[in-house]
C-alpha cells in the first residue's frame, strides 16, 4: 500500500537569503554596472554586437524538429544530445489570441497577448502590437512578423531590455 508523504512547501517570504548565497548577476553585465547595449529579456533572443536581433531555437539534427529550449532528448523522436543552434524566422502566422482587459497596475489595457507559428518552425507567444484590439479586425492564419523594440522599463542598474512583439506583415 502506497503512503502519502507530507511535502513541506516553502513559500518565498519562509525563506530566508543565507549568508553564501549571491544574487545572481545577469550574464552579460557581469557585475551591476550598466550594459552600454540593449539586454536579451529571454535566453532565446539573441542580441549580437552588430545590434541585428533575431530569435534563436534549437533544431533536432535527427528529425528536424525545433524547440526554443535545448532539450536533453527530443520530444518528437526521442534522439539524445542531438539539437543544435537554429535561427528562427521572422515571419510567420497567428495561431491564437486573447485580447486582455484586466492587468496589473500600470499595464495599458486593452492589449493582444498572441501565439504564431513561425516559418520553419517553432512557436512564440507574445503581444501582437499594429492592429486595434477587436475581435473583428483580427484573424487566426494571418500573416505576422516578429519586430524588435526596446523594453518600456529599465531593471534597478539602469540596463535596457530588448524585447520582441508580433506586428500584422506588410
Amino acid at each position: 500500500m502506497l503512503q502519502r508523504q507530507s511535502l513541506s512547501r516553502e513559500s518565498a517570504s519562509d525563506r530566508v537569503r543565507r549568508p553564501d548565497e549571491t544574487r545572481t548577476i545577469h550574464p552579460r553585465t557581469e557585475s551591476n554596472t550598466v550594459s552600454d547595449q540593449p539586454l536579451s529579456i529571454m535566453p532565446f533572443l539573441k542580441v549580437p554586437a552588430s545590434g541585428d536581433p533575431y530569435l534563436e531555437g534549437f533544431k533536432c539534427k535527427s528529425c528536424g524538429a525545433i524547440s526554443l529550449k535545448a532539450r536533453m532528448a527530443c520530444g518528437r523522436c526521442g534522439g539524445r544530445d542531438t539539437n543544435e543552434p537554429h535561427r528562427l524566422a521572422n515571419k510567420g502566422t497567428l495561431h491564437a489570441f486573447s485580447i486582455i482587459y484586466r492587468a496589473f497596475p500600470g499595464i495599458d489595457v486593452p492589449f493582444i497577448s498572441a501565439i504564431a507559428d513561425l516559418e520553419g518552425g517553432g512557436t512564440i507567444k507574445t503581444n501582437l502590437i499594429g492592429i486595434d484590439p477587436d475581435p473583428d479586425k483580427i484573424t487566426l492564419g494571418m500573416d505576422v512578423e516578429v519586430a524588435y523594440q526596446i523594453a518600456p522599463r529599465k531593471d534597478g542598474e539602469g540596463n535596457e531590455y530588448m524585447t520582441y512583439v508580433l506586428r500584422p506583415a506588410a
